[in-house]
């Protein structure tokens, strides 16, 4: 893929605060961080479409104690088993759990789950967060020019 040269124009002060920004984030130049500010972009837009195709978490906090809630997690993650690719649960400390549904599917049912899951009465926090691969469709394609790259281990 080639790389096209742009200009952007920026007064110093702000262009001073990218730049303890992305040193700050480990950025090795401004190109790199640019690049990943308008794929941050892309992926917010495409996440206003409609049903687009999202990934994603689900991270809950909640009181295991709390009167029925781990079955009414359970029951609710039966109900959308076809958006939840698997759900990591670990004990905080006796009283609190933390749960992660990593989940994938049309963006309005993904966000149905995520809503019904934190809005369980004794659920403390919850907090969904999406991507869409959607977005990276140029680097997907270019990822699959033919090399012999593969995400399997033999």
């Amino acid at each position: 893929m080639a790389l096209i040269r742009t200009g952007v124009a920026l007064d110093s002060d702000l262009l001073k605060r990218f730049d303890r920004l992305i040193s700050t984030e480990g950025y090795e130049n401004r190109s790199e961080a640019f690049r990943d500010i308008i794929r941050d972009r892309l992926n917010d837009a495409r996440l206003q479409a409609g049903d687009t195709f999202v990934v994603g978490t689900v991270t809950l906090i909640y009181d295991h104690h709390w009167r029925l809630l781990p079955d009414k997690l359970m029951k609710l993650q039966h109900k959308y088993h076809q958006l939840i690719i698997s759900t990591v649960h670990s004990h905080l400390d006796h009283d609190m759990c933390l749960e992660v549904v990593v989940v994938k599917g049309p963006l309005r049912q993904v966000h149905e789950l995520a809503t019904r899951l934190i809005g369980l009465k004794g659920v403390q926090h919850g907090k969904l967060v999406m991507s869409s691969p959607q977005a990276y469709l140029s680097r997907r394609a270019m990822h699959s020019n033919g090399s012999s790259h593969s995400h399997h281990a033999d």
